[in-house]
């Protein structure tokens, strides 16, 4: 069971990568193109925001797709900077503009994707499969 988690893991990360990079094309396509309505532009957010939540998504999931089809040895420490750069616009969304619907419950929905950031980033840096596919020494482990 552990060794079918372990193998499928990499599949789940570019899935979500995927998910990523396409909400980010998405978002930035409505952002650019005036008669584009998706419905994925938050009223609330200033303009720049707007491009950098977009911009910051798409980023995200091509650096990983792109580095795990290279094999570039950097694609974990990349991902993980671009999971901090998401998490810091979350913060700033949610705290200073009122992302997830305001209130004291729009904390919930930062903090669950708080930990999915740390339980991904956990699993780039300590997984033997993710060590392997980017040549990293057993140091990060």
């Amino acid at each position: 069971m552990k060794n079918q988690i372990a193998r499928l893991m990499p599949y789940l990360l570019l899935l979500i990568s995927a998910v990523l990079a396409s909400w980010g094309i998405l978002g930035l396509l409505e952002y650019f193109v005036s008669g584009v309505v998706l419905g994925l532009q938050n009223e609330k957010f200033p303009t720049g925001l707007q491009f950098l939540h977009f911009f910051s998504i798409l980023v995200t999931g091509a650096v990983f797709i792109i580095g795990y089809a290279k094999r570039w040895p950097y694609t974990p420490f990349a991902t993980i900077g671009m999971y901090a750069i998401l998490a810091t616009l979350c913060f700033i969304e949610t705290v200073d503009f009122d992302a997830f619907g305001g209130g004291p419950t729009r904390f919930i929905p930062m903090t669950i994707e708080y930990i999915v950031y740390l339980a991904l980033s956990a699993y780039l840096l300590r997984s033997s499969t993710m060590r392997d596919r980017f040549h990293l020494g057993s140091e990060l482990a």
